[in-house]
């Protein structure tokens, strides 16, 4: 690892360093969420085949989470960073040039693997650099911002498509991801604190001393992440069910998004103030409920209102999985560990949408659905049994601090 000296610095000290650069990224990552499926089906792909080739994304960071923790411990967060946006551009560059789908699709996973790279290597560095009180608020402000670029990102890809051609919104991710490689070189990072040289350990060993928590905690994640990933999935296939426009179905999307995007704050507020538990398990049960009670829905207004609910509870969660895997991780192989705690929370996010579209295939849509509410409300379960074993919040309580 990288030398380390000085002392822990605050949230705002590192607010351009660390949220700049994350903020930018995401841009580029919004504006080509939209463009990959119509990119494939312009190289002669089926629906099913064209949605498959999204999926590599998810798959790419699946495949990537545990060597880019790897690669962050033996290299640095900031080189590690640098490295992933390298492979970034190679990867756009295949999807612009790809003559065949199965070229597209290789690129897209190669994409999905750097950007594994990339949030890995933020979440280890501020784990590391932010007092432990400001630890809740530093990563929720992380995630925040990335949401708020991911969503700007769709308006921005539109601007450059309109201008140039569908190529264009590629174009826009790469010139993203070198804005932030610019601004992560040209404003100094602050200083770690320091810690005493010890053997470095590797990535299977740094997994096998700590799969107590990634078997119990980390179980929680992967629920977590399934329900927030199903919400993504349940919403427009309900609208669609119920009649819906895709204008009407986008605007209950859009509306649910902003709701999302303006609680990351006060969600790593009271994170910090009163402990994970009480983000955690009300975040994952509405999520939950939202699930259950979206396929009473009939029209518009009620799919609003559960779409609104759903926003809120995935917002009221911001940084929430960030944070308690920066709480598990330990001083020595936290790169390490975080690589398989981003794992678990990448499996949940592609098995969510499976479990749905399962259920769906068995039963019916309404069935998928209010299986991952019953998912929903067993990982709240889950997070109020296990999440207070790291939560510092808890841990200092005895000796006097106040909550």
């Amino acid at each position: 690892m990288p030398e380390r000296s000085g002392a822990p610095v605050s949230v705002r000290r590192a607010a351009v360093s660390i949220y700049g650069p994350s903020a930018i990224w995401g841009v580029g990552q919004g504006a080509i969420v939209p463009v990959v499926a119509l990119s494939a089906r312009e190289l002669g792909a089926s629906v099913g085949v064209a949605a498959f080739v999204v999926a590599l994304s998810g798959l790419g960071a699946l495949a990537g989470d545990l060597p880019a923790g790897a690669l962050a411990h033996r290299v640095g967060e900031r080189r590690a960073m640098l490295w992933s946006t390298g492979v970034a551009a190679l990867a756009l560059v295949g999807c612009v040039v790809a003559a065949g789908v199965v070229q597209l699709g290789l690129s897209v996973a190669a994409l999905g693997a750097a950007s594994a790279v990339w949030g890995l290597a933020r979440q280890a560095y501020l784990a590391e650099v932010v007092p432990v009180g400001q630890r809740a608020r530093a990563l929720s402000t992380l995630g925040g911002t990335h949401r708020i670029g991911v969503f700007l990102g769709p308006f921005a890809g539109a601007w450059a498509i309109g201008r140039w051609g569908l190529d264009a919104a590629y174009g826009l991710h790469a010139v993203a991801a070198a804005m932030a490689c610019v601004v992560l070189l040209a404003v100094r990072e602050v200083p770690r604190p320091a810690v005493a040289e010890q053997p470095s350990a590797s990535t299977w060993t740094v997994v096998r001393a700590h799969l107590p928590v990634l078997r119990t905690l980390g179980l929680g994640v992967v629920v977590l992440a399934a329900v927030r990933a199903s919400r993504q999935v349940v919403l427009p296939l309900w609208a669609e069910h119920r009649g819906l426009d895709a204008t009407a179905t986008s605007l209950i999307f859009g509306a649910s998004g902003a709701v999302d995007m303006l609680l990351f704050y006060p969600a790593g507020h009271v994170m910090d103030r009163l402990g994970r538990r009480w983000v955690a398990v009300p975040s994952t049960a509405l999520l939950g409920l939202g699930h259950l009670v979206l396929p009473f829905t009939t029209g518009a207004g009620g799919i609003l209102g559960v779409a609104l609910l759903l926003g809120l509870a995935n917002g009221a969660g911001s940084g929430i999985v960030m944070t308690l895997g920066a709480d598990a991780s330990p001083a020595v192989g936290r790169s390490q560990f975080l690589g398989a705690w981003r794992l678990c929370a990448d499996a949940g996010n592609a098995g969510g949408p499976l479990v749905v579209s399962f259920a769906t295939a068995v039963a019916s849509l309404a069935t998928g659905v209010w299986v991952m509410g019953l998912v929903g409300l067993l990982g709240a379960a889950a997070m109020h049994r296990w999440a207070g074993a790291v939560d510092p919040v808890r841990r200092a309580r005895p000796a006097g601090r106040s909550g």
